[in-house]
């Protein structure tokens, strides 16, 4: 029963975000309407709209994102509201560093000039990255263990053929053997409103993380061969109505196994008891994002809702409702409120250790409890904050550029605190973070820069009387 409850507030909450778009989307007729009719004095005529700095980038790619058409209409009264609408969107591409959008108006026509500045799109780089869920925990627990670390050369290319579609070779070696090639083409069509992306990817482990106790990771190496294999082939198609919604649809195959010794150790690795799990998985994801920057809200509302299927057998059949919202809010000129939801939501209930795993994994992170992690089944979490920006300038690039001679920073100082919940029918003993309502606390300092760079120094406290500094470099959405 609370399981259909919760699929029914999830469609619910969509329906009413698709509502709130065709509203926009009818209100717009009306004006034209209200044209017709001759009531003129209140509508501006787009007479042309140029663009220049698009070296690579289509027009048809830019003109996607605006709100507003050449040979279309704007209310005078909402013409800053959609320039600046406008510039969001472009901005949340991830396509360009800078966005100028210049009105040019008369008493009855307007004339706009977009000028931009498009992100380097070629990156044949390095391939460094911790392995541990967060910096702390490879630092403090893991003692800032090299071997805990992937390395390796990233070929990737975006916008490869100017309609911001990303061509990914990936080549890793280290902790974590690892191929990956992946092209995202995410708008097609005559209307540019369908996309689709397919990967393949292939991973060999030597350690892995086999169980919890005392809510911390336990691990399992084996130097002498790899003892966890695991193929990827996925396929999604996208579907974009409008500015701000988003519908995906993903299938993929996948191909898991471990080796003797870890299925020794913990049977119930995988739901089918077994050393090797094949799968066939459907994801269905709604996304809604209406903000100023999707990477560090400042002002806006971004929604992401995931209805997940595993398997075709018994065995192997899981269900995973997920939903996540962030709201932001300015309360003053340079301060704003930011609040965070989630909500998890897996069955049939099982005792698969890799089916359990929650808090401490992707964005279920609450600060102040980065050393440790917690089983469940269902989950929700609530994060609140305060921001306040201390300071904004820009260096000089000391790399010559044409594009990125400036590199801009904004710093905000925040207090925070955040509250979490975690069930699981039957909690190892070992394990005390189970079933309890979780609280921490916190200040902090976020530094926000080019290419959506966001890093955050927090110094938190928890209910097990605990403090401690955090370091993340992770963005909101």
């Amino acid at each position: 029963m609370r399981s259909m409850l919760f699929l029914l507030f999830f469609f619910v909450l969509a329906l009413q975000l698709n509502a709130q778009t065709d509203k926009e989307q009818q209100a717009q007729t009306v004006g034209n309407d209200f044209v017709h009719t001759g009531k003129k004095a209140n509508f501006l005529y787009v007479e042309n709209i140029s663009i220049a700095g698009n070296k690579k980038t289509k027009e048809l790619i830019i003109l996607r994102e605006l709100s507003f058409l050449k040979g279309g209409l704007i209310t005078k009264k909402d013409l800053a509201m959609q320039l600046k609408q406008s510039r969001q969107q472009l901005m949340n591409t991830t396509l360009f560093v800078d966005v100028q959008i210049i009105p040019i108006t008369t008493d009855s026509t307007i004339s706009i000039q977009i000028n931009l500045k498009e992100r380097w799109y070629l990156f044949p780089l390095p391939y460094f990255r911790l392995i541990d869920r967060n910096f702390n925990q490879w630092w403090v627990q893991q003692q800032r263990s090299l071997e805990r670390v992937n390395y390796g050369i990233k070929f990737i290319q975006n916008n490869a053929s100017g309609r911001n579609d990303n061509l990914d070779i990936w080549l890793i070696s280290g902790y974590t053997q690892q191929v990956t090639l992946r092209y995202d083409l995410p708008l097609f069509g005559k209307k540019l409103n369908q996309g689709f992306n397919i990967g393949l990817s292939n991973g060999n482990q030597k350690e892995i993380n086999i169980s919890t106790a005392n809510d911390k990771q336990q691990f399992f190496k084996y130097d002498q061969s790899f003892i966890k294999k695991q193929t990827k082939l996925d396929f999604t198609y996208s579907y974009r109505p409008g500015l701000k919604k988003w519908h995906s649809l993903r299938i993929s195959y996948n191909d898991e196994s471990i080796a003797d010794t870890v299925f020794k150790m913990n049977p119930k690795y995988f739901s089918n008891n077994t050393t090797q799990f094949k799968y066939i998985d459907f994801n269905y994801r709604f996304k809604f994002y209406n903000a100023d920057a999707n990477s560090y809200p400042t002002n806006g509302f971004l929604f992401e809702g995931n209805v997940y299927k595993r398997g075709l057998t018994q065995p192997s059949s899981l269900w995973m409702l997920h939903a996540r919202a962030i709201y932001a809010v300015p309360i003053a000129k340079k301060a704003f409120l930011h609040f965070e939801g989630l909500a998890q939501l897996k069955f049939p209930s099982n005792n698969a250790f890799s089916d359990q795993r929650l808090f401490g994994y992707g964005h279920f992170q609450m600060r102040g409890l980065e050393y440790n992690v917690i089983d469940g089944m269902k989950g929700v979490m609530l994060k609140s904050s305060i921001h306040h920006q201390l300071i904004k300038f820009e260096i000089k690039n000391l790399i010559p550029s044409k594009t990125h001679d400036r590199i801009p920073f904004r710093i905000y100082l925040k207090t925070y605190t955040d509250l979490g919940y975690a069930s699981i029918a039957n909690p190892l003993p070992t394990n005390s973070l189970n079933n309890r309502l979780l609280k921490t606390w916190g200040i902090g300092i976020d530094i926000v820069s080019i290419y959506d760079f966001v890093f955050k120094i927090e110094y938190s406290f928890n209910q097990l009387n605990k403090d401690g500094l955090y370091l993340q470099s992770r963005n909101d959405f």
